[in-house]
């Protein structure tokens, strides 16, 4: 790589040639302000907010695409001149803004607010005419506010280039451009996977996932109903964030406790039912290689790849795993067994999870997803809104002291614990198919092959004279090149872990905001990742099929793995879509 020397801000450095003002600026330790910009994804210069002085060019130029490309370029990043045209560009981007930011779910974590702050702007310094705006509401999971949209296109590119689905985008041109679907349909009546990746990525409160904490806090304030709450593994890896901690932070123990404080009759660890799904995968993908089901058997976990594949691949919905996901077979087995055991009508039962994932919200209401004759779940709130009604509700999320899980679904194995991160799902499954096959316990239960932040991975393994081949994907770009090589014959697989989000449910579309210099510059994929592997390794128990408290709920109830009763309850359906 070529180096050479620039000054910035009057000091010399040396950096790579031909990287752009903007990364060029952290070797100097100065962040310059953004807001269009998310590295390798949207980088196009548009809200200009990153202007910068180069010795020699003509007026201020945009660092996130102004090239340094020769020695001796003399970078100012921080000028009187700098620091007003910032201030007026905010100042503009506010006069066409609905300011209405006390009552907005991203305020304290809006990138425009930050900025106007930072910069002393005056909301009140250009008045006019204001674009039509519009909320559209129509999704189950993503409401879009255009009133908060400021253009910076961040949403279309990640929906385009890291989803490979691409439902929004700019429509008109000039002062009429606003942010839609082709022809301005709604969001619903799209082929939109419901991902929240669009969310997580906006600025503003442009985008914000459908809020159900009002829903939940009537439910517990009912005596009628009896109101419990599963929470998945990676939102106790990461609900840390929206209380002050760093990312890769377990606050397990606080996160169990402020969610006992808000009086939910039962607070639950997702875990088990996460164990409980491999042992219906496992079972059901050795079925398929015994019986000639159809292959490669594709994971059924992350909604929003499964409304992908709907729409996307129809045909190979035969392909996906029949099981539902660990959230519905929770609220399934919630309003079945325990409510039997219990003596419970499953019609007083509202069952609450609390999950990284928007998508969730659409799973909530498919069809074949009400094994009592009632929906298994009835409300999935996000790792944000868990996070604001713990808020809401004056908990101390950072002094109350750690609680535990509660009886009798307390019991979870690591396997369960590392659903939340890509390869996650296929290594819990591999651990347990692996002794099923072979007949003995494994010497190492790491499958290395399958962990890392890679879009796509391969593995191959020798289990009982079986060679078997598998692949993880994660984000349903990468899930549309897998799949078309593997139509296309370029691929032998037979089992396929896919999960919507890049890096899994860690860095799902209801999770914590971070903002754009976090997402540039910190691997949060990895950093929250690695809190869910660390868990596990630490676990005495690390196999699904080792769960206590899953062997009795079979010996109890469900029978063996795959019977009548599991699928009735445990197992769903798909729809060919299309688009």
């Amino acid at each position: 790589m070529d180096m050479i020397n620039i000054k910035i801000n009057g000091k010399d450095y040396t950096v790579p040639k031909g990287i752009s003002v903007l990364e060029a600026a952290r070797y100097a330790n100065v962040d310059i302000p953004t807001l269009c910009y998310l590295k390798d994804i949207n980088e196009i210069g548009a809200c200009r907010l990153c202007l910068v002085e180069v010795k020699g060019a003509r007026g201020l130029v945009t660092a996130c695409v102004y090239p340094v490309d020769r020695d001796g370029m003399e970078i100012n990043t921080n000028t009187p001149a700098i620091m007003k045209a910032r201030k007026t560009n905010l100042e503009l981007l506010l006069s066409n803004h609905d300011r209405k930011c006390l009552s907005c779910a991203r305020s304290t974590t809006c990138e425009l607010q930050a900025l106007c702050r930072e910069y002393g702007v005056d909301e009140e310094t250009f008045e006019g005419a204001k674009s039509e705006r519009y909320i559209d509401t129509s999704s189950p999971a993503i409401v879009r506010d255009s009133g908060k949209c400021i253009l910076c296109r961040r949403c279309s590119a990640v929906c385009s280039k890291i989803q490979g689905v691409g439902v929004i985008g700019a429509n008109d041109r000039g002062y009429d451009t606003h942010i839609g679907c082709a022809f301005d349909v709604n969001l619903a009546d799209t082929s939109c996977i419901n991902c929240g990746q669009c969310v997580v990525a906006c600025p503003t409160g442009a985008l914000v996932e459908k809020d159900d904490t009002d829903k939940v806090f009537a439910a517990l304030a009912d005596p009628t109903k009896h109101v419990a709450i599963c929470c998945a593994p990676s939102v106790r890896a990461q609900i840390g964030e929206c209380f002050g901690y760093a990312p890769g932070t377990d606050t397990e123990g606080q996160m169990v406790a402020a969610t006992k404080a808000l009086g939910f009759d039962g607070v639950y660890d997702m875990n088990l039912t996460a164990d409980l799904t491999i042992m219906e995968e496992a079972t059901e993908f050795l079925g398929r290689v015994k019986n000639g089901g159809a292959l490669p058997m594709i994971t059924s976990c992350s909604p929003g790849w499964i409304k992908f594949c709907e729409h996307y691949f129809p045909e190979m919905t035969e392909n996906l795993s029949t099981c539902k996901s660990p959230q519905q077979m929770f609220g399934a087995m919630y309003k079945t067994y325990y409510a039997q055991k219990m003596g419970l009508d499953p019609k007083d039962i509202v069952f609450v999870s609390a999950i990284p994932c928007t998508a969730k919200k659409f799973e909530v209401g498919r069809p074949d997803q009400s094994a009592a004759g009632v929906p298994d779940v009835d409300y999935a709130i996000t790792t944000r809104e868990l996070a604001r009604m713990i808020q809401k509700a004056g908990i101390d999320f950072r002094a109350i002291e750690n609680a535990k899980f509660d009886n009798p679904f307390e019991i979870g194995s690591g396997a369960g614990v590392i659903f939340g991160a890509t390869g996650g799902v296929m290594e819990a499954a591999l651990r347990t198919a692996a002794e099923v096959i072979e007949g003995k316990p494994l010497t190492k239960v790491e499958f290395d092959d399958v962990r890392g932040t890679d879009g796509i991975k391969f593995a191959t393994y020798e289990l009982g004279g079986m060679k078997l081949n598998v692949a993880v994907a994660s984000g349903t770009a990468n899930a549309k090149k897998l799949l078309n090589d593997v139509k296309a014959g370029k691929v032998d697989v037979q089992f396929i872990e896919i999960m919507a989000c890049p890096g899994g449910c860690v860095n799902g579309g209801g999770q914590p905001i971070q903002p754009a210099v976090v997402r540039n510059n910190v691997d949060l994929r990895a950093l929250r990742a690695s809190v869910l592997y660390k868990a596990d390794s630490a676990m005495d128990l690390r196999k699904s099929h080792e769960n206590s408290a899953v062997k009795k709920l079979y010996d109890e109830f469900f029978g063996e793995p795959n019977s009548h009763k599991a699928h009735e309850i445990l197992h769903t359906s798909y729809i060919k879509r299309g688009l």
